[in-house]
């Protein structure tokens, strides 16, 4: 179980490679993932204390849920930074998709693809279940690896380094990691890629970056998915906008249509200068440590 968000987010279920490439058959260890059995139960330290008029009071043991995790999150950060020198040593620009469910990330994804035949693009997909976003990827041409978290609701590092590992993207490629459908573990999972890129659409609320500060505090950008509906739904772009900027004062929001290609030559230009920006490629590497 993950300590942080309580998701049970602790191994890779299925790794899956599109577009004739390798696949990992494993779980997301070395060896198999830990199950329990119905009946199986855990011994606890939280304190019970039993009465004879109820059930047993419980105390969570706070200060061992801290450290439990800390030791969760500095272990993630060791993994990412080991993904980030391996991508940065083959000039892989890695990009963290997030959105809330049904957004528009991988609609962005297989347009981008399309409109951008020149530029090498790999993708890992993230969703609890099915291999339908990979496959969608797939038919676009592009390499895609599809992992599924099954109860877990984020990706993390070393889910990432599996996926690199069966994916194995060629230097200079343009790599999008998207994430579960969630604003909320994954703004603290670091996958170590090179920034995060936020996608909200107009049919979600538009004080969005006011509930979930965290997610916007760590983007490198917001797309404002779905423009296309701003007749037809109750969202104020300029409040959006002022609201994002309350808690990243210098985040750049483009204003984009997935579906009708509005606004997606920014989106296109701020791909191209982040590969300008990236670092040098080194022929010849092996695979993520």
């Amino acid at each position: 179980m993950c300590a942080t968000c309580g998701c049970g987010n602790d191994t890779v279920g299925v790794i899956t490679v599109g577009h004739d490439g390798p696949a990992d058959p494993g779980h997301g260890r070395d060896g198999p993932p830990h199950s329990h059995g119905p009946g199986h139960e855990h011994a606890h330290d939280s304190h019970e204390h039993a009465h004879d008029d109820g059930p047993p009071h419980t105390h969570p043991p706070a200060t061992e849920t801290v450290s439990l995790e800390q030791k969760v999150l500095a272990k993630n950060d060791h993994l990412a930074q080991h993904n980030r020198e391996w991508l940065r040593e083959r000039g892989i620009l890695a990009l963290n998709m997030t959105s809330s469910p049904g957004a528009g990330k991988t609609t962005l994804l297989e347009r981008t693809i399309r409109a951008l035949p020149g530029t090498p693009i790999a993708v890992i997909e993230g969703d609890q279940e099915t291999v339908r976003d990979a496959e969608r990827i797939a038919a676009t041409g592009a390499r895609a690896v599809q992992v599924n978290t099954g109860a877990g609701c984020h990706l993390d590092a070393e889910m990432t380094r599996r996926a690199l590992h069966a994916l194995d993207p060629a230097s200079g490629t343009v790599l999008f990691i998207e994430n579960v459908g969630n604003l909320v573990c994954p703004a603290l999972f670091d996958l170590g890629e090179a920034g995060k890129v936020v996608l909200i659409s107009v049919t979600e609320g538009t004080d969005k970056p006011l509930k979930y500060p965290h997610m916007f505090a760590a983007a490198g950008l917001v797309l404002v998915n779905k423009i296309d509906l701003l007749p037809y739904v109750d969202f104020d772009l300029a409040a959006c906008t002022g609201y994002a900027h309350t808690v990243n004062p210098g985040l750049e929001i483009l204003p984009v249509s997935a579906t009708t290609g509005a606004g997606l030559d920014r989106w296109y230009e701020w791909l191209a200068e982040q590969r300008r920006a990236g670092a040098p490629r080194l022929e010849g590497v092996g695979h993520p440590v």
